[in-house]
């Protein structure tokens, strides 16, 4: 039986176990109840409350916008949902670069106020002063490197990161600073899948692929995108297991036709 099945609740030392024998993790973003609650119940091992909330459920063309306060209502939300999955709420733009005591101080806020299992932040060796001060109060951090959304100004483009020798050196770099601070795992965003790999093999913690291939020891997706609910979004590694658009759309249709020729609510649906 494996690690994963066995488990009652997924922990940070349940998802070293995985890797250690080979089992692939499985993550999915969820930002309310009602998904997480179906999400936690399907199996997933990871729900992130991810910071593309920013872009999925309010709108806005990057993550940079959504606030520190608007994460911990979505983390609030998922972890009364969360009855056996690892939550992991993103630290939004603004919150921890350039500071460490901002950092401390916000990720303390998202553990008290949600309830949530481990914070996670962008970037390497340049916030590694806030993800020492963060793990100094015992609070689990995941890592994200590759492309990192909350970056996207500077990089100006969402395009695969790490194909030229240098950054994919400076990634791998970062990759052991990350784990040698403590983190428990690392997400590699959009970079050549030969460089996942590499990464997985040479460290010791999860590493979680967006966009990084096969030989990584799990994977993430956007559940809006995986569902199918985002339709303008369409890069290479997304596979969509259903179209929720049309399907909602269909009902929604449905629904307007019925009030509109008095059909809905019928004799059985009155009281």
């Amino acid at each position: 039986m494996s690690i994963e099945s066995k488990a009652k609740i997924v922990t940070t030392h349940v998802l070293h176990e995985m890797k250690l024998r080979g089992e692939k993790i499985a993550m999915l973003t969820s930002y309310d109840f009602s998904m997480a609650r179906i999400v936690d119940a399907a199996g997933i091992d990871i729900i992130l409350v991810g910071d593309s909330a920013s872009n999925v459920m309010a709108g806005f063309e990057s993550t940079l916008p959504i606030t520190l306060d608007q994460m911990i209502y979505h983390g609030q939300s998922v972890v009364r949902a969360a009855k056996r999955a690892l939550v992991v709420v993103d630290l939004p733009f603004g919150t921890y670069q350039g500071n460490s005591k901002l950092a401390l101080n916000s990720s303390i806020r998202i553990m008290k106020e949600t309830g949530a299992d481990a914070v996670k932040l962008e970037g390497g060796r340049e916030i590694l002063e806030s993800v020492n001060r963060i793990l100094s109060a015992g609070i689990p951090v995941m890592g994200h490197l590759g492309l990192t959304p909350q970056s996207i100004h500077k990089f100006g483009t969402y395009v695969v990161r790490a194909r030229d020798e240098e950054e994919a050196d400076k990634l791998v770099e970062d990759a052991h600073i990350l784990q040698d601070a403590g983190c428990f795992s690392i997400v590699l965003e959009k970079i050549p899948a030969k460089l996942g790999a590499q990464v997985s093999r040479e460290l010791k913690i999860p590493i979680i692929g967006i966009g990084a291939g096969p030989g990584v020891d799990g994977q993430v997706l956007v559940i809006h995108d995986l569902l199918g609910i985002t339709q303008e979004f369409s890069p290479r590694f997304l596979r969509r297991y259903h179209n929720l658009f049309a399907e909602i759309s269909g009902a929604v249709q449905s629904y307007i036709k019925d009030v509109k020729n008095v059909d809905f609510p019928n004799e059985r649906e009155q009281y």
